[in-house]
């Protein structure tokens, strides 16, 4: 039985790719200059909590609400210029607020809490005394005594500090008692002025996240790290199983496709935090698995097309690989397809950040990659040349008195 088969570009497609590098190079450089532009001056990345620290509040309304009411409610709460984005669905009254502090107290307040817990607990004789801005709204207490821990909370209270809680820490018999006391933080703030704008059972608090401003800065570097480190283990491999030659080709490429994907959060003004790193990796493994099947089908033809130019093998490798590259970003597309239409918040940037990155690492497949290979191999050529074409420099002869006391 014949079978048949689908074909989506028809044997002995012969375009051009290589013709057009130097127009794309140029093209794909202009962007990527706009793109490091915009996100290291202006409008630069809106970075998430993960990085750039703060609290985050994901709040549910039971009614619809306008984003600038939220934002004029939590801007006079003294946060600063607060962030408001909707999230999920548009009839799900979600909204992502963002503050940029993660304590209410400031190191001074804490301070004046210890006087008073001094002189309202004197019996209780406090030892120890612990407030980091990094952490929260979290007081520690070690006191030689054991201590009421209403007593406690009244004191912090009278400090003008609203305590939420006040845990004992279990001790052993004859050591010093230790006591936590966990105060108002912003988002408890934040969801208590939403309540008494839109009425109390109107606002639900989904969730908060805290993240210090030196986490964020450690996250965030730790995150630029991981790119490069990928980068350059791909570096390696492809030197190792190819040629170092191709090696410049791919990671240019790669970090077309990450700075092109980086571009997505520059322009939409999507948070760019944990989640954004993760997608640049996937886009940085799916872009070098498409290049690696163009260098393995120009090995191949290296192989059984011997003295044949570099350029026509080039050229010739990718239009054999055209249709399984059509193919294979086709699919994928199609699948980030359902998420971005029914996907939310997270999932549905993901799967937006993804598209562009398959998209680009498709682009640069043909366009960045193989070519600039060409480009290497021409000006290792002309390098040649032009230590051939030198000429060469004779040993001076020798004096005719030397050559005769020898």
């Amino acid at each position: 039985m014949q079978m048949k088969y689908f074909e989506l570009i028809k044997p002995g497609t012969s375009h051009d790719f290589v013709k057009y590098r130097r127009v794309a190079v140029t093209i794909s450089l202009i962007v990527n200059a706009l793109i490091l532009l915009g996100a290291a001056v202006w409008p630069k990345l809106n970075y998430g909590v993960d990085f750039a620290g703060g609290t985050e509040l994901q709040v549910k309304f039971a009614k619809p609400v306008s984003p600038g009411d939220v934002r004029e409610v939590v801007g006079h709460a003294g946060f600063g210029e607060p962030t408001v984005q909707e999230y999920g669905n548009k009839g799900e009254n979600q909204f992502l607020i963002r503050v940029e502090r993660i304590a209410l107290l400031t190191p001074e307040a804490a301070a004046k809490v210890k006087q008073d817990v001094l002189q309202a607990l004197p019996e209780a004789q406090l030892t120890g005394f612990h407030f980091d801005p990094e952490v929260g709204d979290k007081l520690d207490f070690t006191f030689k005594k054991p201590v009421d821990p209403a007593a406690l909370q009244a004191a912090v209270l009278k400090a003008g500090v609203q305590a939420k809680e006040v845990r004992a820490l279990t001790s052993r018999e004859a050591q010093d008692q230790e006591y936590t006391v966990i105060a108002q933080g912003p988002g408890d703030k934040i969801g208590q002025l939403l309540r008494d704008k839109f009425g109390k059972d109107s606002v639900e608090v989904v969730r908060t996240e805290y993240v210090g401003p030196q986490v964020g800065k450690q996250l965030r570097n730790d995150g630029i790290l991981s790119v490069i480190y990928a980068i350059g283990m791909i570096l390696i491999y492809v030197g190792l199983r190819f040629d170092f030659r191709f090696s410049p080709g791919v990671v240019i490429a790669l970090i077309h496709d990450a700075i092109v994907t980086l571009g997505y959060f520059v322009v939409t003004r999507h948070e760019f935090n944990l989640t954004a790193v993760t997608v640049i990796l996937t886009v940085v493994g799916y872009s070098v698995n498409d290049t690696i099947v163009i260098y393995d089908r120009i090995r191949e033809n290296a192989k059984r097309y011997k003295g044949k130019p570099l350029r026509d093998l080039i050229n010739q490798s990718i239009n054999e690989m055209l249709g399984r590259t059509i193919l294979t970003s086709g699919a994928t597309a199609l699948s980030l397809v359902g998420l971005i239409v029914y996907g939310v918040g997270t999932i549905q940037d993901f799967a937006l950040a993804m598209l562009v990155g398959i998209i680009s690492g498709t682009y640069s497949t043909w366009y960045i990659a193989s070519p600039m290979t060409i480009w290497l191999e021409e000006h290792m050529a002309q390098r040649k040349a032009i230590e051939a074409a030198k000429p060469k420099v004779k040993p001076a002869a020798k004096p005719p008195q030397q050559a005769a006391a020898r």
